[in-house]
C-alpha cells in the first residue's frame, strides 16, 4: 500500500502535490534543488543551471480567479494579472495555509529515481539525493516528477545559416533579465511566443529598432476583455467549449479570426497566422500592437541566413546592422534522474497517459504533474492531475491496461496534430476544459449540471455561463470545500476590488440609468401605440 511519496520540485506543481498528498493522508517528502520554493515565478538577477528562469517584468496570462488552487482563492486585493513577485506571495501564503514547508528539503539535488528489484509487486522507488556533497538513498512507494519543462532552452543554430559568423551577441530568451544595456542596439528576436512579445515590446523603450521574426505568424489578444473584465473570464466558460466541440472547424475557425480581429487587423499589421486552420494558443500581450503602431518594432518574415553584421529574411529583405539577437524558441525537456527515460519524445509525441503516466509500468506509482501546455491556465490543471495522481497511488482510482493507454497516446497525439500542428512548441498543447473535465471524471470531481439545475438553478446557469475556475471542481465528490459555491458567486467583487481605488456616486449614476431605462421603455410603449392607430 502506498504511503510514502517523493515530490520532485517544489515550484507550483510541487506545492500542489505535496497539499494533496497530504489530503489524501499520505506522507510526501519533496526535494528542491534551490533554497526557495516558487520554481519558475521566483526571478533571480543570474541565470542558474537547471533551474527555470524569467525576466524581471514577467506577469501572468490568466487573471487571478482562474489561476487560484480551488479551495485558496486570492485575496481580494491582488491585481487581476500578477507581477512574478505578487504571485509568489500567494504561493507563500498558500504554503503557510497548509503547513507545506514542513515537508521540503531545500538544496538538495535528486540525483536518481529506480525502480526496486521487487518493483512488480511493490511498486517502490529508490530515490538517491545529493546535499552538501553528500549522497543520500531512500525508498518511496511513489514518486511525483514536478521540475518542470522551461529549463532546457531549444537553440536549433542549425536554422539559422552563418551563425557562426555573427559579430554581435545572441543568446536564448531564458537569458534575458531586464532592458538595461540595450541602449541604441538594434535587435532581433527570432520568434513569436509570449516571451518573444514580451521581451520584444520591453525592448523597444530603450533599443534604437526591434525587429521580430516569425515563420508562421500568431494571434495577438490583450488581457482586458468585453466590459473591461479579464480575457480568459469570458473565453473560458462551458458554453464556448460545447460550441467548440459541436461546430464545424471552418466556423470555429472563422469566428476566432473576427473575434481577434476586433481589436486590429492582423494581416495589416503582418502578424496574421500562415495556417488560420490551426488552433494554435495565441500571444497575450496588451502592448505589441501599438508599438507596432509607432514603428519601434518591425515584423519581419523567417531568417534565412545571418552574415557578420546583419540579417536576411525569406522574403529578400535585409536588415543591417543587427547588434543582438534573442532566440525565443522555446524549450525542450529531459528528466535525467528517471531510469530508462520514461518520459521522452519520440516521433513528435510525449508517451504519458494523459500526459502523466508511464503506460509500461507495472505497478502506477509514478506521475509527472505539470507536463502540459494546457490554452488556460496551469494551476488549476496541475491541481486536478495532482489530485487524481494520488488516488491512483492509494488505489481509490485504477488505470486501464498498457495496450489501452498506448491507444489513447497515439488517438490523444493525432488530435493534438489535427488541432494545433506539429510545431515543437505545441507538443504538450491540449484544450482546456475539456482536460480538466477529462481528469475530475477520473476522481468524481466534475460537476453534474442537469440534477444542479433543478436543485441550485442560480449556480448551475453560473458554472454553464460564467467562467470555468477551478470552484468549479470543489462542489462535489472528495475533496469537496464547503466554500466553493460562495467563491463562484462572488468572483465578480474579487476581481473589481483592486480597480475600486477611487470612490465614485454610484447611486445617482444608477438612479439615472434606471430612469433612462423607464424613459426608454416609454418611448417603446408610445410608438408602438402610435403605429397601431395608423394600422
Amino acid at each position: 500500500m502506498v504511503k510514502t511519496v517523493a515530490v520532485i520540485g517544489a515550484g507550483v506543481s510541487g506545492l500542489i502535490s505535496l497539499k494533496c498528498c497530504v489530503d489524501e493522508g499520505l506522507e510526501p517528502t519533496c526535494f528542491e534543488r534551490t533554497e526557495d520554493i516558487g520554481g519558475l515565478w521566483r526571478f533571480k538577477e543570474s541565470v542558474e543551471d537547471g533551474r527555470a528562469s524569467i525576466y524581471q517584468s514577467v506577469i501572468t496570462n490568466t487573471s487571478k480567479e482562474m489561476s487560484c488552487f480551488s479551495d485558496f482563492p486570492m485575496p481580494e486585493d491582488f491585481p487581476n494579472f500578477l507581477h512574478n513577485s505578487k504571485l509568489l506571495e500567494y504561493f507563500r501564503i498558500f504554503a503557510k495555509k497548509f503547513d507545506l514547508l514542513k515537508y521540503i528539503q531545500f538544496q538538495t539535488l535528486v540525483i536518481s529515481v529506480k525502480r526496486r528489484p521487487d518493483f512488480s509487486s511493490s511498486g517502490q522507488w529508490e530515490v538517491v539525493t545529493q546535499r552538501d556533497g553528500q549522497e543520500h538513498s531512500k525508498v518511496f512507494d511513489a514518486v511525483m516528477v514536478c521540475s518542470g519543462h522551461h529549463i532546457i532552452p531549444h537553440i536549433p543554430l542549425g536554422s539559422f545559416p552563418g551563425i557562426e559568423r555573427f559579430k554581435g551577441q545572441y543568446f536564448h530568451s531564458r537569458q534575458y533579465k531586464h532592458p538595461e544595456g540595450f541602449e541604441g542596439k538594434r535587435v532581433l528576436v527570432i520568434g513569436i511566443g509570449n516571451s518573444a512579445s514580451d521581451i520584444a515590446v520591453e525592448l523597444s523603450k530603450k533599443a534604437n529598432q526591434v525587429f521580430i521574426s516569425t515563420r508562421h505568424g500568431s494571434w495577438v489578444m490583450g488581457r482586458m476583455s468585453k466590459d473591461g473584465y479579464p480575457w480568459d473570464m469570458m473565453f473560458h466558460t462551458r458554453f464556448s467549449s460545447m460550441l467548440k466541440n459541436i461546430l464545424p472547424r471552418t466556423v470555429l475557425k472563422w469566428m476566432m479570426e473576427q473575434q481577434v480581429n476586433r481589436w486590429f487587423n492582423h494581416e495589416n499589421y503582418g502578424l496574421e497566422p500562415h495556417n488560420k486552420y490551426l488552433m494554435k494558443e495565441p500571444i497575450l500581450n496588451d502592448d505589441l500592437p501599438s508599438r507596432l503602431l509607432y514603428g519601434v518594432i518591425k515584423v519581419k518574415s523567417k531568417v534565412k541566413k545571418l552574415t557578420e553584421t546583419s540579417a536576411i529574411f525569406e522574403d529578400g529583405t535585409v536588415e543591417e546592422p543587427i547588434d543582438v539577437i534573442i532566440l525565443a524558441t522555446g524549450y525542450t525537456f529531459s528528466f535525467p534522474f528517471l531510469e530508462d527515460s520514461f518520459v521522452k519524445v519520440e516521433n513528435n509525441m510525449v508517451s504519458l497517459y494523459k500526459y502523466m503516466f508511464p503506460p509500461q509500468l507495472k505497478k502506477s506509482t509514478l506521475a509527472c504533474i505539470g507536463l502540459i501546455q494546457p490554452l488556460g491556465s496551469i494551476f488549476p490543471t496541475v491541481e486536478l492531475q495532482a489530485r487524481w495522481a494520488t488516488r491512483v497511488f492509494k488505489g481509490l482510482c485504477s488505470l486501464p491496461s498498457e495496450q489501452t493507454m498506448m491507444e489513447d497516446i497515439i488517438k490523444r497525439n493525432e488530435k493534438r496534430i489535427d488541432l494545433f500542428g506539429e510545431s515543437q512548441s505545441q507538443i504538450l498543447q491540449t484544450y482546456y476544459i475539456d482536460y480538466l473535465d477529462e481528469l475530475a471524471l477520473e476522481i468524481g470531481a466534475k460537476p453534474d449540471l442537469l440534477p444542479l439545475l433543478l436543485k441550485d438553478p442560480k449556480l448551475a446557469v453560473k458554472l454553464y455561463f460564467g467562467p470555468c475556475n477551478s470552484y468549479q471542481y470543489r462542489l462535489e465528490g472528495p475533496g469537496q470545500w464547503e466554500g466553493a459555491r460562495n467563491a463562484i458567486l462572488t468572483q465578480k467583487q474579487r476581481i473589481l476590488k483592486p480597480l475600486k481605488t477611487r470612490t465614485l456616486n454610484t447611486a445617482s449614476n444608477s438612479s439615472a440609468s434606471f430612469l433612462l431605462k423607464i424613459l426608454g421603455l416609454l418611448v417603446v410603449v408610445v410608438a408602438f401605440i402610435f403605429q397601431l392607430q395608423w394600422l
